[in-house]
């Protein structure tokens, strides 16, 4: 909704200011459609064409970050350290054995199945199943293992950081096209030389459009939705760090509630659940 309001904000200052000085949208409206082809047509090309169809495909959903904003409240990450918690619980009295059924089979696991969220997002449930499985094979060098996540979620966070890069690169290149549809009603106004200084004007003006609609779309709204866009995603990150930090706790020997506290360390600022609201939350999954 901020993201509406913002371009709302934009536009109604942009041509308000413009309008308030003495400007006329005569000549904007007219150009406007011709030039919104030109331009937003050659942006969909080009990006069509540095992408493969996976990449468009993930570039168009997530978007829908870019509206909604991060997918992850205080709720869900006292949830991530409830279900952690118990898991490592369970791998505490029953070790490897007792874990099995539940990694092996989250769909079916009593635990998982406690917390939909976190069991619907792949990337978060496959990190805890993959890792603990590892810790079931005897890999538990913390520090063999730290490596290894690290090097997943550098790669995790590369992968969905890749539609906020397209974007950016589409509003580098807006100016650009604007530029070139500039250019192209330059061209047009040089075939009607002979005409009247009035319409020779009018049609300079339309060819300006498109530089002013250019630079409009790139630095007004393709640029600051791929600047959110990145901004979701860091912020999305955060929540497989604190997967991380707390299995690595665990495996440097930290008994559950320790490893979980590390964890919460983790959280960032603003969505970080209270020492008080953690411990009301594993007191009840003890119960």
């Amino acid at each position: 909704m901020i993201v509406i309001a913002g371009f709302g904000v934009l536009l109604a200052c942009v041509f308000g200011g413009y309008l308030a000085a003495g400007g006329s949208m005569g000549p904007i409206l007219h150009s406007l459609p011709f030039e919104m082809i030109i331009i937003g047509g050659a942006a969909v090309g080009s990006f069509l064409m540095s992408n493969s169809m996976h990449d468009v495909k993930h570039t168009m959903g997530a978007l829908k970050k870019v509206m909604k904003g991060g997918r992850y409240g205080k709720q869900d990450y006292l949830d991530l350290c409830a279900l952690l918690f118990r898991l490592l619980r369970v791998a505490q009295a029953k070790g490897a054995v007792g874990l099995e059924p539940h990694i092996e089979r989250p769909q079916e696991s009593d635990i998982f199945t406690l917390f939909p969220k976190i069991l619907a997002d792949h990337h978060a449930q496959t990190l805890i199943c993959d890792y603990l499985r590892m810790v079931g094979m005897n890999a538990d060098d913390p520090h063999q293992v730290e490596d290894v996540m690290l090097r997943e979620l550098k790669k995790i966070h590369h992968e969905e950081m890749h539609p906020a890069h397209a974007l950016q690169s589409m509003a580098d290149a807006l100016p650009a096209l604007g530029i070139v549809a500039a250019v192209l009603g330059v061209i047009k106004t040089m075939g009607a030389i002979d005409q009247p200084p009035a319409v020779l004007g009018a049609m300079i003006g339309g060819a300006l459009v498109g530089t002013f609609l250019g630079v409009l779309l790139a630095y007004g709204l393709v640029g600051p939705l791929a600047t959110r866009l990145k901004a979701v995603v860091d912020e999305e990150a955060k929540f497989l760090e604190v997967i991380r930090a707390v299995l690595i706790a665990h495996l440097h020997g930290n008994a559950p509630p320790v490893s979980v506290e590390i964890g919460r360390k983790t959280v960032p600022t603003d969505l970080m659940p209270t020492f008080q609201a953690m411990d009301a939350t594993l007191q009840e999954q003890r119960a």
